[in-house]
């Protein structure tokens, strides 16, 4: 079989020479908006922030509730994950959401620090897996990505961006919009 130029084919294209070719129905790439409800997780010993939205296809966003966790340094380690647990366990019994997001740790400065936002997030987690919740985490630079377009964004663009996206009016306390943000992004990236 002779192997024909490229010049060849554009030659027989302009002359309307070459039948268009029969191509396959490709797979459509849309995803399916992500529904349903959605508890954001900030998890900190001190200063955990919760948001929880409801995501609905071709609406607006909306913020059900949002909280921050704060517990005074005069209590012990054990009080504050008690209260991170009973505060997710409100959430999850008051709202039932679909899914539970939050934010990995990745960097710290020392050890200390990592074993204590580990336990603040094993509250968190402890909470939702007795309720039979799915959980996932995002890294804090996949958050700020997918929310703001940009993985290193200050604390309070991030915070600007979430209300902008849900419409409200207040302004969240940082620990809750970027909780919010984490339950934007889970919304954003989930895939069924």
């Amino acid at each position: 079989m002779a192997r024909t130029s490229v010049r060849q084919l554009w030659k027989a294209k302009l002359e309307g020479k070459l039948a268009p070719k029969e191509w396959p129905e490709a797979p459509s790439l849309q995803r399916t908006p992500f529904s349903g409800r959605v508890l954001g997780i900030d998890p900190s010993l001190r200063g955990t922030g919760l948001a929880l939205i409801e995501f609905v296809p071709g609406r607006t966003s909306v913020l059900l509730r949002c909280e921050t966790v704060r517990v005074p340094v005069k209590h012990p380690m054990s009080y504050c994950l008690g209260e991170i647990h009973r505060a997710v366990e409100r959430f999850l019994a008051d709202f039932d959401p679909m899914h539970v997001a939050l934010e990995q740790t990745i960097y710290v400065q020392n050890f200390q620090t990592a074993q204590i936002l580990g336990a603040a997030r094993g509250a968190a987690i402890a909470a939702a897996a007795l309720r039979d919740k799915a959980v996932f985490e995002y890294p804090p630079l996949r958050v700020k990505q997918a929310v703001v377009g940009r993985g290193h964004a200050p604390k309070e663009q991030v915070a600007r961006t979430v209300m902008g996206l849900l419409g409200h009016g207040r302004t969240l306390a940082l620990d809750e919009a970027d909780a919010a943000a984490v339950a934007l992004c889970h919304a954003f990236t989930w895939r069924k």
